[in-house]
């Protein structure tokens, strides 16, 4: 999630708002055989505030990134033995350093060193999902990746279930661990059968275009999704109240111990700096005053809990130095 600050500043710039997410890539196991298992990818919708408990969605986040690195190598040497020369350091360079390598750096190497002709290519032939050269990292189980959404003050949502060779059994069993929404919408249009879906088990519907930078005609392009205004409604109407709480948390825990380290995490994707000599924020208070009138409503800060925070760091002095203000809201 480090790219969402960097998405909040540019979108600042052209007036539009973005929701920070992440999309988890995780395995869904109809039983213990390895056969029946399947790749599910799950949207995580946080507050512009961010998760509660964050430290431990960065560790299980991390412990995916980590995976990747090895699922990468194995790409590599399957393109080897398919007589694909690419050398590992080409993907490192690509992906960057520090960065979990994922298919599409492994494409560009493909492609960079001659051996297809567009990165379209090289997914169709070789690093599709169960293609020659395609490898499984260390996804977690759908269902844990959901709750630990669910418990982060997060929106779990089913991204494109019409790549799942069971959508009946992996929504009905998502549903059970706290999935909200499913997207049913796309670029050529609303899906009926996962519309239906939808209704069946209670869910949202959203949709989006799935845009990974892939080129070709068999990518939707950016905006290419016309999700309607009422399903961005009924999305929201579910998720305040679930950010409400999730910002509530932690701005509890900041009030209970006004440490650097929780401020980081209030101020975690704010951008703007406080500078010395500008408008200075006397008190802990004055901070979430500003933070609360960029994430909440008039109504949803009238709220006995926020009321008592703001008591409790009335008297807590603010560090200007290095302090990121938040300006966007969702």
């Amino acid at each position: 999630m480090s790219g969402i600050p960097e998405a909040l500043e540019a979108a600042r710039k052209f007036g539009i708002k973005i929701i920070p997410g992440v999309e988890i890539s995780t395995i869904f196991s109809l039983s213990t055989e390895s056969e029946l298992e399947e790749p599910v990818h799950i949207l995580a919708y946080y507050s512009s505030c961010g998760p509660t408990r964050s430290e431990e969605l960065e560790k299980f986040l991390a412990n995916i990134r980590d995976g990747r690195f090895v699922r990468a190598k194995n790409m590599v040497s399957k393109l080897n033995m398919l007589k694909l020369p690419l050398k590992w350091e080409h993907v490192a360079r690509i992906a960057g350093k520090g960065v979990a390598p994922g298919r599409m750096h492994v494409a560009r190497a493909m492609l960079e060193a001659g051996y297809v002709e567009n990165l379209k290519q090289a997914f169709a032939r070789y690093l599709f999902d169960g293609g020659p050269a395609y490898s499984m990292g260390s996804e977690p189980l759908a269902e844990e990746a959901i709750q630990l959404i669910c418990n982060t003050g997060g929106m779990a949502v089913l991204a494109h279930p019409w790549a799942l060779k069971n959508p009946v059994a992996v929504i009905r069993r998502l549903k059970e661990v706290g999935l909200h929404g499913m997207e049913v919408y796309r670029s050529d249009g609303k899906l009926a059968a996962y519309s239906d879906l939808a209704d069946a088990y209670g869910l949202l519907k959203l949709g989006g275009s799935d845009y990974h930078g892939r080129g070709g005609q068999g990518e939707s392009e950016l905006g290419s999704v016309n999700l309607p205004v009422l399903a961005v409604r009924d999305f929201l109407e579910v998720a305040r109240p679930i950010w409400c709480g999730a910002i509530r948390d932690n701005l509890e825990s900041y009030a209970e111990e006004p440490s650097d380290s929780n401020l980081a995490r209030i101020l975690r994707f704010g951008r703007t700096r406080i500078f010395k000599g500008g408008s200075p924020l006397s008190c802990g208070k004055d901070l979430i005053d500003r933070c609360l009138s960029l994430w909440l409503t008039n109504e949803e800060r009238q709220n006995a809990e926020f009321d008592a925070i703001r008591l409790k760091l009335s008297n807590i002095s603010i560090n200007q130095a290095g302090i990121q203000v938040p300006i966007e809201s969702i």
